[in-house]
């Protein structure tokens, strides 16, 4: 039976780097959809660097499906070492050609990771005003 999912989805899915919590992170990002039960949570750790803010680690638990799991992985890969500005501009389509093309059912997985992704940022923003 030929699978739905690309060797990349596949790939991030069995073997995701970036899976696992950040103690004292910077920002956690809360998401999950509804309709199909996902759930991420999305935590990032923030560095000074030469006056910018740089992402230095980023890491995920996901309770979902394959495609969930991936795009966790993959806006992880994609937001790290990055500006806080520039990770925000890290979108679903992104993540979805990285992946080698999410099915089009699993696209909101993808947004998902992105929307996870951009609480954990405006997270960090909130404390760090406080």
């Amino acid at each position: 039976m030929k699978s739905h999912y690309s060797k990349e989805i596949i790939e991030h899915f069995l073997h995701p780097k970036h899976l696992g919590k950040i103690k004292n992170a910077s920002g956690v990002g809360d998401t999950e959809n509804l309709r199909c039960g996902d759930v991420m949570r999305i935590y990032i750790k923030v560095k000074k660097e030469k006056g910018k803010e740089i992402i230095e680690d980023v890491k995920f638990e996901t309770l979902g499906c394959a495609a969930a799991v991936a795009a966790s992985d993959m806006i992880c890969e994609l937001a790290k070492g990055k500006t806080l500005e520039k990770a925000l501009t890290v979108g679903y389509k992104n993540i979805s050609s990285k992946l080698g093309d999410l099915p089009p059912m699993k696209v909101h997985c993808a947004q998902l990771a992105q929307t996870g992704l951009k609480m954990a940022i405006e997270d960090y923003q909130k404390k760090k005003r406080q």
